[in-house]
């Protein structure tokens, strides 16, 4: 019942808040179409991601874990014309995918999806000394995801905002001996993310349409 209720009340939110938009919608057709997971972010979650890239400002954005391209779209969105995306994705073929919707949003010249293993890619962008970004959103392997953090961090600006989606696994983040690597992935990114002197962080509990979990909100201070 809870679970139905939820649903229905982001349904309700965007109806009552969000548009239509069938240049998203599309992008859920085609990625549902080509056989990908339905786990992207919900619509009325999207839009928070959007706003909170606006509110930031941001000229420079890092997506950790592209899928189809939902929630790229929605960030990309945010920028100014000059702005910058990248977009990092293991799967060749949900980097197609994403591809195809984010030049059917009319967003390819803002947008670069990166292929290949995420820590690789952040390694590299380190080493090439990348200009720092202005907000970052990760959601990809939660078993990497203090790895994933930690280089969010080191190629960050005083004033970034890093979110990570998916922390409170229906509720077993709780469980200090689950044996599910994704929730234990979680706890070891809170460990790292209460370590990190440069940043203020917190943690959101939400429940809708994709059922109970949360996402952590970071600012870097320093």
């Amino acid at each position: 019942m809870a679970d139905r209720r939820w649903a229905e009340v982001d349904a309700y939110i965007g109806q009552a808040l969000l548009a239509p938009d069938p240049v998203l919608e599309a992008a859920l057709r085609s990625s549902d179409e080509a056989g990908l997971p339905p786990i992207n972010v919900a619509p009325n979650q999207g839009k928070l991601l959007m706003l909170l890239a606006q509110i930031r400002g941001a000229r420079r954005i890092l997506e950790v874990g592209t899928l189809g391209g939902y929630s790229t779209i929605w960030l990309a969105r945010s920028l100014p014309a000059d702005g910058r995306l990248l977009s990092l994705e293991i799967d060749p073929h949900h980097a197609e995918v994403a591809r195809a919707n984010v030049a059917a949003a009319g967003l390819a010249d803002r947008v670069e999806i990166i292929l290949g293993p995420a820590v690789e890619t952040l390694a590299r962008l380190g080493e090439e000394g990348t200009e720092p970004f202005d907000f970052v959103f990760i959601d990809a392997d939660k078993q990497s995801n203090a790895d994933y953090f930690r280089a969010a961090v080191r190629m960050s600006r005083p004033g970034t905002v890093i979110v990570v989606d998916n922390v409170v696994r229906n509720g077993a983040v709780a469980d200090a001996a689950s044996s599910d690597q994704s929730v234990q992935g979680v706890r070891r990114l809170n460990e790292v993310m209460a370590a990190e002197t440069r940043v203020s962080v917190t943690a959101v509990q939400t429940v809708g349409v994709k059922g109970y979990d949360g996402f952590a909100l970071a600012l870097v201070e320093s």
